[in-house]
């Protein structure tokens, strides 16, 4: 103990010395570097434990280096958004990396700024943007200071890698599915993109350009129809009940994400109607709400941990070299039938 009671930060002198390593081969291990065999990395590891070390994170910064990532959220409720955690972590789970999050604001490019500017700010050794609204320009001089990887965009961009889902098929798959059961009037609640510059990367835009080009493909061009809310339970209740206020009423609904179907599903119930009798429903992301049995949603898997994990290795490699091609990553989705979709009624 150290005078007046307090106990002194163990050091990698004193996990050197415990290990019976030299430092250098316990910066070797904190650094996740070559030069140490596995049996040595167990060693100092099972040291680093004992003695209860913990990497000061503050000096490690100042080496080059913090081993924290940090992962920007636009919506803490959406419940797609942990599946994207899930897949990370479990990636980074063999490595030193720690991740840190923060809300970026649903929509707001202010807020959104402020929280990427301050986890830059912190030393960040790289970034994952999830669904980021910010502009193009915005993104790129994020890129510019740290490693980063952009989640839920299509764009490309010499900068930074990505990762999303190919929503042109999953929109494809509802509106099959649908249509193969018999409906005609189905519509699709989509998410209001105000940024035209931005519209063609965007997700929710990109997957109501599906939901046209497959009704089209079924003949059903003249069914189509859409309504722009938010990607938000409110949204698809406010969508839902602008839908259930028409004269002739859709007899499906496609909502682009989960948490809207959420919102549908209490408007429908509402308005005195039955799923999937009076109307199907179908959803986007295929969330642990989706398969809760009450609920049994048919939904679109996109497979959010595995978003996660191919996000959490391109920053892995774009950490270790800078320099390289940035990389496009596209997940093909599938569909997963539940109870709220059937024939439509007579």
């Amino acid at each position: 103990m150290e005078p007046g009671g307090q106990s002194r930060r163990v050091t990698i002198v004193d996990v050197a010395r415990h290990a019976e390593v030299s430092t250098t081969t316990v910066s070797k291990v904190l650094r996740n570097a070559y030069g140490a065999s596995p049996a040595t990395r167990a060693k100092v590891r099972k040291a680093m434990a004992e003695l209860g070390y913990r990497p000061y994170a503050a000096a490690r910064g100042m080496r080059g280096q913090t081993y924290t990532i940090g992962v920007m959220l636009p919506d803490i409720r959406n419940p797609f958004f942990p599946d994207i955690i899930d897949g990370l972590t479990e990636a980074l789970r063999d490595t030193d990396y720690q991740v840190l999050m923060g809300p970026g604001g649903c929509n707001d490019e202010q807020a959104e700024a402020r929280m990427t500017e301050a986890m830059i700010d912190r030393g960040m050794d790289g970034m994952i943007l999830v669904a980021p609204v910010s502009s193009r320009s915005h993104l790129e001089h994020v890129a510019a200071a740290v490693p980063t990887v952009i989640v839920g965009r299509h764009g490309r961009s010499a900068s930074y890698d990505s990762v999303a889902a190919d929503d042109i098929a999953g929109a494809a798959l509802v509106v099959g599915h649908l249509a193969g059961l018999g409906h005609r009037r189905i519509a699709h609640i989509d998410h209001a993109e105000t940024d035209p510059d931005r519209l063609a990367e965007m997700s929710n835009a990109v997957r109501a350009d599906g939901y046209r080009e497959a009704m089209a493909a079924h003949g059903l061009a003249d069914e189509i129809d859409i309504v722009s809310t938010t990607y938000t339970q409110e949204g698809g209740y406010l969508g839902a009940r602008l839908l259930l206020d028409r004269p002739r009423l859709p007899t499906a609904i496609f909502a682009g994400a989960d948490v809207v179907a959420m919102g549908v599903i209490q408007a429908v119930d509402e308005a005195g109607l039955s799923i999937p009798q009076d109307i199907s429903v179908a959803g986007y992301d295929n969330t642990s709400l989706a398969a809760l049995v009450p609920v049994s949603l048919t939904s679109v898997d996109q497979a959010g941990t595995h978003i996660g994990a191919h996000a959490a290795r391109l920053l892995l490699d774009r950490i270790a070299d800078r320099g390289r091609p940035s990389a496009q990553v596209k997940l093909a989705p599938t569909l997963v039938p539940r109870r709220t979709t059937a024939p439509p009624p007579a």
